[in-house]
């Protein structure tokens, strides 16, 4: 199910612009435009992250923030056009888990919603992942095909075992990007597809029940076909 996150937010256009970059990474966006609003929709809605402007009428993204964290753990990333670093630490003390200074450049808004979604999932995934002639060992950082141990950098590994621990699953170049490669990283987008190319060659013809598979348009997956 896709993830729900609230924008809080006075000016229509920034709302409408998140709105449109958050819908295009799959998450289903609500949106107030005010605080008291925001804290309604909040508790009706039950968003599982919310965007916080802080400058705003009738109730500001402080007394948002400190009310909701009274209740709730519930991820928030707090929006301003103040950048000083007295601010920024408010808000972090105050229970925020981010921090963005307007105005906003959207890929870094989107890294930093994915960062903070990684940092409050628990890390129950295997260490081992499993298929037919295939396993993928992300704390040995081994690719075992048919039995056999085959040579690949790390990178390589650490995809593969990423499309394949959420089978069937599309990603996007800039989310494998993002969460592979990491948010300081400044490469292409080029970089995955070159990583899937090699991938490709060591994997081709070892299995017809799995298949790291393009879609178009969009990106890649693992693909399960039992």
């Amino acid at each position: 199910m896709p993830k729900k996150i609230l924008i809080v937010e006075d000016e229509a256009n920034i709302r409408e612009l998140l709105r449109l970059y958050l819908e295009r990474e799959g998450y289903t966006v609500l949106e107030a435009e005010n605080g008291v609003e925001g804290i309604k929709k909040w508790k009706s809605d039950k968003p599982d992250m919310l965007l916080l402007d802080v400058m705003m009428p009738v109730m500001d993204g402080w007394a948002v923030c400190r009310e909701i964290r009274a209740e709730s753990d519930v991820p928030i990333i707090m929006l301003t056009a103040k950048g000083e670093t007295a601010d920024r630490v408010s808000g972090l003390e105050m229970g925020a888990d981010d921090y963005i200074v307007k105005p906003l450049e959207m890929p870094e808004v989107i890294a930093r919603v994915r960062a903070v979604f990684r940092r409050m999932a628990p890390d129950d995934a295997p260490e081992k992942l499993s298929f037919d002639n295939l396993v993928i060992d992300k704390q040995a950082y081994d690719l075992v095909i048919k039995g056999k141990r085959v040579d690949a950098p790390p990178k390589e590994i650490e995809l593969l075992y990423f499309l394949a621990s959420s089978p069937n699953r599309v990603f996007t170049r800039a989310q494998l990007l993002d969460d592979v490669w990491g948010f300081d990283y400044f490469g292409d987008t080029r970089t995955v597809d070159v990583h899937v190319k090699r991938l490709r060659e060591k994997l081709e013809g070892v299995s017809d029940k799995w298949e790291l598979k393009t879609v178009w348009g969009v990106g890649y997956k693992f693909e399960t076909k039992e």
